[in-house]
């Protein structure tokens, strides 16, 4: 009980913390698994399997604001569902720390290039939605999408300052899209191929599901309910922790 306990905690606040800056979760929750005792692949197919959970307490509430749009809805579906299943597969057969190093470096490099871009992400000026645009802005995602599917956790801040700067959006609707799109279908897909080749965790799902759809709603809800210069300190924030994070091991 005190495991489930402490599980839900976790669970509750790291997809709180991801759903109000559009990323992060695994910065708490992956570590949490490993540490009660899970070996790193059942810790990463089960946590995988409950951030989808993340993505459907966001889509709960991002649903009611109608802040989805269906350009960003079908290029982020079709170039990076397919990467992730990719990156899911890779993760199964290389090793994975210097990968985890390098991401950490570009995850703390998104933080400040945020820091240092005053103005990023406070307004909505949408731009390169014609064919070339799309092309670009999707093969990106793509790449991003194998991240997403082979390490364990800042993909999704990567998802949000991309939909900022290439695509014009101000955070609030970046997050939106990343949450709902990365955290509900891109998670679910790498979900179900890890779930296919490796072990999962099943007596410890219902709680960590529990505690991500909660917290998902919750920080969806924040996201909303607050400025988007709140949503970017917050960003820079998660973002320099998970960078650091990934560094340390």
């Amino acid at each position: 009980m005190i495991d489930q306990l402490l599980l839900f905690i976790i669970s509750f606040l790291a997809n709180a913390f991801s759903a109000f800056a559009g990323g992060g979760a695994g910065l708490l929750q992956l570590p949490a698994l490993i540490f009660l005792g899970l070996p790193f692949s059942v810790a990463l197919a089960t946590h995988k399997i409950a951030t989808v959970a993340l993505g459907l307490g966001a889509t709960l509430r991002h649903f009611r604001e109608r802040s989805l749009h269906r350009f960003y809805i079908l290029t982020m579906l079709l170039a990076g569902v397919p990467g992730v299943v990719i990156g899911a597969r890779i993760i199964l057969f290389i090793p994975d720390r210097s990968a985890e190093i390098a991401l950490g470096l570009m995850t703390v490099g998104l933080g400040l290039y945020s820091i240092f871009s005053p103005g990023l992400g406070q307004t909505y000026s949408p731009r390169n939605q014609d064919k070339r645009g799309a092309f670009i802005g999707g093969l990106v995602l793509f790449t991003i999408g194998i991240l997403n599917g082979s390490l364990t956790s800042g993909t999704g801040l990567f998802v949000t300052i991309w939909l900022i700067h290439w695509f014009g959006m101000d955070y609030k609707k970046a997050v939106a899209h990343t949450l709902v799109l990365v955290g509900l279908f891109w998670n679910g897909s790498g979900a179900l191929t890890l779930g296919l080749y490796s072990t999962i965790q099943w007596e410890w799902l219902p709680v960590l599901l529990l505690g991500s759809v909660l917290g998902g709603y919750v920080g969806a809800h924040w996201s909303i309910i607050k400025g988007n210069a709140w949503i970017k300190r917050f960003y820079e924030v998660i973002t320099l922790l998970v960078g650091t994070f990934l560094i340390l091991g």
